[in-house]
């Protein structure tokens, strides 16, 4: 397709990463637009505070994507701050809910309407630490 699968959110308070993702979600995806920005705010900050938003137009993740996904949660605990899903999709919701138990921080899911609160609830987290 050539479409932009993952974008960054721009202008985050400090300490947060975000991405908007869009279609199907690929193991190259990950290795090489998350991890390193995942890579970068642990070095930078010393915990991953992150929300990811799926909208409307996100299709799945990929068989690829999703053991990447999983990959992330053997990072050490104490990598992790918040975390938060924003998505009216409710079985992602619901999936996002069980292995959020995981991320010590804090995890929560947020309908698309409530990004912004998201972003501030997460934020919360970044200034803390």
């Amino acid at each position: 397709k050539g479409d932009i699968v993952i974008e960054p959110i721009e202008n985050l308070p400090a300490g947060v990463i975000g991405f908007r993702a869009r279609g199907t979600l690929e193991a190259s995806d990950y290795r090489d637009q998350l991890v390193p920005a995942i890579e970068r705010a642990l070095h930078e900050h010393g915990k991953v505070n992150i929300v990811a938003v799926l909208g409307d137009d996100f299709d799945h993740l990929s068989l690829g994507a999703t053991w990447e996904d999983a990959k992330l949660v053997g990072l050490p605990l104490s990598s992790w701050g918040r975390a938060a899903v924003v998505t009216d999709h409710h079985l992602l919701a619901d999936m996002a809910t069980v292995f959020g138990g995981l991320v010590p921080g804090g995890f929560r899911v947020f309908p698309l309407a409530e990004e912004r609160a998201a972003i501030d609830w997460v934020a919360e987290a970044a200034h803390t630490t």
